[in-house]
């Protein structure tokens, strides 16, 4: 079945993803004589850096998601549409879906984002689970809050030891901020809520490849980070490689570090965009684009943020970061208007750099502004202001900035929530017993 916009003689573009770059092409294109498809295969947009404040209790899902309908409900020439994408067809300007439905375009715009790669270990992802959905963060916090009640419970002091620790593979920014948050909660709730246990039980180790964590910032905020870590007891293993993943734990060096929640962030592959396009990717999975961002090769077809290798003006990579995301689908958004209502040329896209940033745990963050750094409790309140400003919308800002100011408060955090129907389906590992 073929879908077509339905307005004769409008040009439609679609948009493929509703991240931070597709919505925020949508928006640019909100109530513009285009009509505009969006395609993502979730209902909901998700704000991926507070994710792992899902996974670690100290917010809800919904507080860092929103339907995508009500999103762009406002624009009255944008469509929502919740399917998979399984094809492109460039040359006939057709999508393919899962569902065998068939989508044309005038211009067609990919956003899809990333993925956690395991690197030919497809089979780890079912023990260390990344962070890139609701349902992978809400699957790690159960693991983390039903370790605690199962270690709670426990008579065997080895089996207590590998309930109460948690390896995190990745020592980039998710890797470093899940860390300083399980080690911060994990110790509040030993020491406020649990009658059996011992903060010095606890043990959340981070594991890196390389020779120091948080690589892509400055040696010195690296430095401060492992200080900060050190201090509230996360212990890094640097140029450590996992060699394998079981349900028992995480294998290093040919000794197993045994574990009740695993968690992965060691490296992120592009969305098989180029697959769908049938073009050669570059690193990382991700499509080649011009400086308008138009893929190599595929007339009519862009591609931005996680889904893009675009080149920043010193002829590097652009980051995979939402600020780059945000950036190129608000700049994309205006130009194609301008192109196809204005017949306008599309300029080359420009980033302006408005910092990397990291938080490590509760007063302590980084920010890397290229020329000048900033570390410490201002760079955690810096951090703090602009995550809350990224939100969707001020009822989200309103909700989180609320939360964040009872949990420094109070140091309590209100999502601790278990689900009991899943509690059957996390049994302790073969040959292993909970002694009660």
């Amino acid at each position: 079945m073929k879908s077509e916009t339905d307005r004769a003689g409008r040009p439609h573009i679609v948009i493929v993803g509703a991240g931070f770059g597709g919505l925020a092409c949508a928006r640019a294109l909100g109530n513009s004589e285009i009509d505009v498809t969006v395609i993502d295969r979730r209902n909901h947009n998700l704000f991926q850096p507070l994710l792992y404040q899902v996974a670690t209790a100290a917010l809800s899902p919904a507080d860092v998601s929103e339907p995508i309908r009500r999103s762009l409900g406002r624009y009255a020439n944008v469509r929502v549409v919740m399917g998979e994408v399984v094809a492109v067809d460039a040359g006939r300007k057709s999508i393919g879906l899962k569902d065998g439905d068939e989508i044309l375009y005038d211009r067609l715009v990919l956003a899809t984002g990333s993925d956690y790669n395991y690197f030919g270990h497809k089979d780890w992802q079912q023990h260390a689970p990344g962070l890139k959905s609701i349902h992978e963060a809400r699957q790690i916090r159960h693991r983390l809050l039903l370790a605690f009640e199962k270690a709670e419970r426990s008579k065997d002091d080895e089996e207590k030891r590998r309930l109460l620790t948690s390896v995190i593979i990745g020592g980039g920014p998710t890797g470093v901020e899940m860390a300083g948050a399980i080690s911060e909660l994990g110790r509040f709730m030993i020491a406020r809520d649990f009658r059996s246990l011992r903060p010095d039980q606890l043990q959340v180790l981070l594991i890196e490849a390389g020779p120091r964590i948080l690589a892509t910032f400055p040696e010195s905020l690296s430095s401060y980070a492992v200080d900060y870590l050190t201090r509230i007891g996360v212990h890094i293993r640097l140029n450590t490689r996992v060699e394998n993943i079981t349900a028992e734990g995480v294998q290093v060096s040919g000794s197993l570090l045994p574990a009740g929640c695993m968690i992965w962030g060691a490296g992120v592959k592009a969305s098989p965009a180029a697959t769908w396009l049938h073009v050669e990717p570059g690193p990382g999975g991700r499509l080649r684009v011009a400086s308008d961002l138009s893929v190599e090769g595929k007339a009519h077809v862009f591609a931005l943020g996680d889904t893009a290798l675009a080149e920043a003006e010193d002829g590097k990579p652009l980051p995979a970061l939402a600020q780059v995301a945000k950036q190129q689908g608000v700049f994309l958004g205006r130009a194609l208007k301008a192109n196809l209502l204005k017949d306008k040329p599309i300029p080359a896209f420009r980033f302006h750099n408005r910092g990397n940033t990291a938080v490590i745990g509760r007063n302590a963050a980084i920010f890397d502004f290229g020329s000048w750094q900033l570390k410490g409790y201002l760079a955690w309140l810096l951090w703090a202001i602009v995550h809350v400003y990224l939100l969707v919308n001020f009822e989200k800002r309103m909700l989180v900035s609320i939360q964040w100011i009872w949990r420094y408060v109070t140091r309590q955090r209100g999502a601790r929530l278990i689900d009991e129907d899943a509690v059957a389906t996390d049994q302790p590992p073969h040959g292993a017993k909970i002694h009660v």
